[in-house]
């Protein structure tokens, strides 16, 4: 039987900010033991703090999840305080906003040594602990750029799409087994977190996301429903499930209109500031929480995940009405 969260030792990386911040946050508002990884220790001890405030337990691990040593020691460090590990969700992330044309060398390798590899490294890292029990949940959060690749983020979208490629490999080497690891991607719509603020970016504006914008909170609940359910994919928000429909049967019809309205999407009208500094190689001092800057425009609330959800339920009210209308008729026959 499934440990209710409230028993669960769970590690979130990326866990200082954006949907790793609301996610780390969500579980620990369930009561569950909450491993934090990310670089900046200062905002990682105020999430910490938020998690024990709100009855969890948080242990903080900074570190950079490219660096495979590290992360494995911190899952070690986990297990040695809590005995196990029940989920881990790879979240970490950098990015470059630039035209293939303006990318450096160095900087797909960072990007990809973090938004790829460090899901590989965290990952290993579960698995260690996992395999030997038989038993845990590794999810990965994803995006439909891992399906629909956009302009202006060929580094990020590259490694999303790797991440999927990982995900499914492993997934036929854990049937194989016979093994009761779980694994799970979260594909997420665009979402109003910090790193707009904190991505490197070549575009005249500051970049934001693609709207319709959600609040990570949403992606928290999904997170959470998948570690209580654990299904293969879950895609969050109608923009995602329309994304990824929509490069399986129109690819070439997207490309030709994300080309045309791809550059303006991606940026707002405020020119960048000169003294914009970017987390690519090294962290940002200060906390910057779970949001940026689009609270106004971001939706706290998604229907086609809601309805994703409550599916049961709604199949167990449409069954019962069945069956009231099928009663109704016989007895008026």
């Amino acid at each position: 039987m499934a440990r209710k969260v409230r028993d669960r030792v769970v590690v979130v990386t990326g866990a200082s900010a954006g949907v790793g911040r609301a996610v780390a946050r969500a579980f620990g508002q369930r009561g569950a033991k909450v491993g934090l990884i990310a670089r900046t220790r200062e905002a990682l001890e105020d999430a910490a703090r938020e998690i024990e405030r709100a009855g969890g337990e948080a242990m903080v691990l900074p570190l950079d999840v490219a660096d495979a040593a590290a992360v494995e020691q911190a899952a070690d460090e986990v297990v040695a305080r809590w005995g196990r590990i029940d989920v881990w969700v790879n979240d970490a992330m950098v990015s470059v906003f630039a035209p293939v044309k303006q990318m450096k060398a160095e900087e797909y390798r960072r990007v990809t040594e973090v938004d790829y590899l460090g899901f590989v490294h965290g990952t290993q890292a579960a698995l260690k602990h996992m395999l030997p029990r038989d038993r845990g949940q590794v999810i990965q959060i994803g995006s439909a750029l891992v399906y629909r690749s956009i302009p202006l983020q060929s580094a990020y979208c590259a490694s999303k799409a790797a991440i999927r490629g990982f995900t499914d490999s492993l997934r036929c080497e854990l049937y194989h087994d016979g093994s009761h690891v779980r694994l799970s991607m979260v594909q997420l719509p665009a979402v109003n977190t910090p790193q707009f603020d904190v991505v490197r970016s070549r575009l005249p504006n500051h970049p934001q996301p693609v709207p319709p914008i959600f609040q990570p909170e949403v992606i928290a609940r999904a997170v959470l429903h998948v570690a209580d359910h654990p299904v293969r994919e879950l895609w969050v928000g109608w923009p995602a499930v329309k994304a990824i429909l929509g490069q399986k049967l129109f690819p070439g019809l997207l490309d030709r209109y994300l080309g045309r309205m791809g550059y303006a999407a991606q940026q707002t009208d405020q020119p960048v500031s000169p003294e914009r500094r970017d987390d690519v190689d090294r962290p940002l001092p200060g906390d910057r929480g779970a949001h940026g800057d689009f609270d106004a425009r971001a939706r706290g609330w998604s229907a086609e995940l809601w309805l994703r959800m409550h599916r049961g339920w709604i199949a167990g009210i449409a069954a019962a009405a069945a069956a009231t209308v099928v009663g109704y008729r016989a007895l008026r026959a």
